[in-house]
């Protein structure tokens, strides 16, 4: 699937405002980005093999501490959801598939972010 770098970034912005929004609101402190692929690091970090060729993608990546783990003295630098763009295209066959891709890992990491467990997403 072909979707320019653009096109994808203009993809998340659109995913981030269809978030309802007392979660746009509650968004405080983190950066939402696009890279080309996750680095060895990224895939080490939450157990994918780098080095195997038949590894499961990453499609995105929460780094910081989530809200649910903050106190009111919390000041660092802002967290960070990475959107890999290189990943979701291949594994999408059409643009609504990548749509959609975007908009759950959009809503997976951010659900990260406030705090949900892997397994209390609902993707």
């Amino acid at each position: 699937m072909r979707v320019s770098r653009e096109e994808f970034e203009a993809l998340v912005e659109e995913a981030l405002g269809q978030l309802p929004e007392e979660f746009q609101a509650a968004l405080d402190n983190v950066a939402v980005m696009v890279e080309e692929e996750p680095s060895e690091e990224d895939l080490e970090g939450v157990g994918i093999d780098a080095g195997d060729p038949d590894r499961d993608e990453l499609f995105g990546l929460y780094q910081g501490v989530p809200l649910s783990e903050r106190d009111s003295f919390y000041a660092a630098l802002p967290d960070r959801v990475l959107i890999f763009r290189g990943p979701i295209l291949r594994a999408c066959d059409t643009r609504r598939e990548v749509i959609r891709e975007v908009r759950e890992t959009v809503q997976h990491e951010l659900g990260h972010y406030f705090g949900l467990e892997e397994d209390e997403l609902p993707f």
